[in-house]
């Protein structure tokens, strides 16, 4: 049985699905995770704690399902990076990671506001101040900070980027890290551009980002 910290969670998680922040009471989270709401306060501390630690918990997902999306890329079937797969095809290339990880954005986004507010810096009124820094952003000459709980949308594509360029890296140990990293980013930015804009076609994203990926890393 999950612990109750992941249960609340669950429970805070669900509960926005069918009302705002505002209005979700921590007495009703607590019932939903068949706990106490003392329970609830001794893990969280109040209702803001409670919204960092889902933002925190969302984010973290996400960012374990891009290592994962990484790792199995086109069903991971490739042996190695030398010969074919077993179906016949080209091993996987950093075209096939950025466009696994582009997939895995894409619908993650889609299906869960926590990661596209995190993604975008436009978190609505639905969710949490935590989920990501408030829209329209502050005047020039203030710096704006996410509240705390949030990785900044800057911040996130770093995260992206690194793993995305780590996976690329192994694969071809031989291209100039740096040469890797702006593919890598350009991939990651232009597949953000398309969870502003959706395309009809999440697949036709992802060939767009494998192509770019694997025409910029062909000049090096």
């Amino acid at each position: 049985m999950p612990a109750a910290r992941e249960l609340l969670l669950d429970a805070a998680f669900t509960a926005l699905g069918t009302r705002p922040w505002h209005g979700v009471r921590m007495v009703d989270v607590a019932a939903a995770a068949g706990v106490s709401r003392q329970t609830l306060y001794n893990e969280f501390g109040s209702k803001d704690g409670l919204a960092r630690a889902l933002v925190r918990r969302e984010a973290e997902t996400f960012l374990a399902g891009v290592e994962h999306s990484l790792a199995t890329a086109r069903d991971a079937d490739a042996p190695d990076a030398t010969g074919p797969d077993t179906a016949g095809r080209d091993p996987v290339d950093a075209g096939d990671r950025c466009a696994a990880a582009a997939l895995w954005t894409l619908r993650t986004a889609r299906a869960n506001p926590f990661v596209r507010a995190a993604l975008t810096g436009c978190r609505g009124d639905r969710l949490p101040p935590a989920a990501a820094p408030s829209v329209p952003a502050p005047r020039a000459g203030r710096e704006a900070r996410p509240p705390r709980g949030a990785l900044s949308p800057g911040a996130l594509v770093g995260r992206i980027r690194d793993s995305v360029a780590g996976a690329v890296g192994a694969d071809a140990p031989g291209l100039p890290p740096d040469a890797v990293l702006r593919a890598c980013e350009a991939a990651v930015r232009l597949t953000l551009s398309y969870v502003v804009a959706p395309a009809p076609s999440d697949e036709e994203v992802a060939a767009e980002v494998a192509g770019l990926v694997r025409a910029l890393l062909a000049q090096e």
